[in-house]
């Protein structure tokens, strides 16, 4: 019996995929279903829970990240030269990433493997906070699909809401702004932007 008694932290531990960036593994920290926002601790690489969902903003499809990558001074220069805001610095954490895939998926702490079609340039109280768009790989629906160009205008509209209104609280100034909305070819640049950042960073 060959078995691997360690659990791999899933930011530092899972690889991204030799077929990156056409093709990544993105970890589940989150679905539909939560009525709790999990993320990942970065300390033991399990699940926490960061805080209850206080209203009705639910996440459209399943999110996460993309083992082996960070948001620092890379992509904050590429946010700011794109976005021509003055973006001070990446949001400190792996690249977040939006699943989109046809089936009911009932848990997160889960990998999958996933085709980046686009993306959407937040910037977060002066942070880059980009957030990849993709689809599963083999899905029925969303599996053809290759860049968010193709996409149903309102499944973008509905994502972006989604990330426009996620952390406002009622009565609160909004702080996030969407900058870019981007295809494929953009999207797989701020990946591999993303990946020197996390060397530069981790090794």
């Amino acid at each position: 019996m060959n078995a691997n008694v360690h659990k791999a932290h899933p930011w530092h531990g899972i690889p991204m995929g030799e077929n990156a960036p056409d093709l990544v593994t993105a970890f589940i920290e989150i679905v539909p279903t939560d009525t709790v926002k999990y993320e990942i601790d970065k300390q033991t690489g399990y699940l926490k829970i960061d805080r209850p969902q206080k209203y009705s903003n639910i996440v459209p499809a399943l999110y996460g990240f993309i083992p082996k990558t960070y948001c620092s001074d890379k992509i904050a220069a590429l946010a700011r030269e794109r976005s021509g805001r003055d973006v001070t610095e990446g949001d400190g954490d792996a690249l977040d990433i939006i699943v989109l895939c046809e089936k009911i998926i009932s848990h997160g702490d889960i990998t999958c493997q996933a085709k980046p079609i686009g993306g959407i340039r937040l910037i977060d109280g002066g942070e880059a906070d980009d957030k990849i768009i993709s689809v599963l790989k083999g899905d029925e629906v969303y599996g053809a699909y290759s860049d968010i160009s193709e996409l149903p205008a309102g499944i973008v509209e509905r994502l972006k809401h989604y990330f426009l209104t996620y952390k406002n609280l009622p009565g609160e100034k909004a702080h996030i702004e969407i900058t870019n909305v981007y295809g494929r070819e953009e999207a797989h640049e701020v990946i591999m932007t993303s990946v020197e950042d996390y060397k530069d960073s981790f090794y």
